[in-house]
């Protein structure tokens, strides 16, 4: 089965690809629309941006800025994901019709697990090295990355159990570029081994969208990473990853189209 595309959406001003972009509703709104047109199943949208150098967005602001699109994009029939890890903001998105939850902190906040466990969302558990809810500029480094990954989602899947979130409801994200370690090396060890993670029997959701180590060799800027984006994107489907979060959706719906095609399929 072809890997489903959740398309990125950033309602934010200091995103690292695309900051300051989308701000306007009716062009956040027209985006998503376009990326569901272009082939995303699910559209993910947040209003707060976690790279390093992100300023904190208060919660009532981010929840302004997503009402109107998360609503406009629902009564069109697009399913939602919020890229949130606060509950006062998911819980408002969720009742406009958002469909799934994806918490980079992977619901350690008690509060957001509660709301979550009264709810029938999906969830995205996200893995990630840094201490706060957003990446860092560490340089960490682990004997075995899929060992930490294996741990840090068996105990993380244990706590959403116990607070009353079903397995069946959970996707896992191992988490790429800062959200590993500042040094590419991680972030290609893990896309290698991915598969590897199979072994917990959820599905996963991969982000590798213009992040930072794949332009490490050869040295590229942000808006340089396409090819080697999709690349790495057509890699994570031939692992069988159910889900790829990307920016360009429609480059990789036809990449996974002809893909389709070369192989005979429908």
């Amino acid at each position: 089965m072809a890997a489903a595309i959740l398309g990125i959406l950033n309602i934010t001003s200091d995103s690292y690809s695309d900051g300051g972009q989308f701000l306007d509703p009716a062009r956040a709104l027209e985006h998503g629309l376009r990326l569901a047109r272009d082939g995303a199943a699910m559209v993910d949208i947040g209003a707060q941006s976690s790279h390093p150098d992100a300023a904190d967005v208060a919660i009532e602001t981010q929840i302004e800025r997503l009402t109107p699109v998360v609503a406009g994009l629902v009564s069109h029939g697009v399913r939602v994901s919020i890229d949130t890890h606060q509950p006062e903001v998911a819980h408002a998105m969720l009742k406009l019709g958002a469909q799934a939850v994806n918490d980079i902190t992977a619901a350690r906040d008690a509060r957001l697990l509660a709301l979550l466990a009264r709810s029938s969302c999906s969830v995205i558990l996200m893995h990630s090295t840094s201490s706060a809810a957003r990446a860092e500029r560490s340089a960490s480094s682990q004997a075995d990355w899929i060992a930490r990954l294996l741990a840090f989602f068996e105990e993380r899947i244990a706590a959403c159990e116990r607070a009353g979130v079903a397995r069946s409801r959970l996707l896992l994200d191992p988490g790429m570029g800062f959200f590993l370690s500042r040094d590419p090396r991680p972030s290609f060890e893990v896309l290698r081994r991915v598969g590897e993670l199979r072994g917990l029997g959820l599905p996963l959701c991969v982000g590798v969208s213009r992040k930072s180590f794949l332009g490490a060799r050869p040295a590229r800027d942000v808006g340089e990473r396409g090819p080697s984006t999709l690349a790495a994107e057509l890699w994570c489907a031939e692992q069988g990853v159910e889900w790829i979060r990307t920016h360009d959706v429609r480059a990789l719906a036809d990449a996974l189209a002809t893909r389709a095609s070369i192989r005979g399929e429908a």
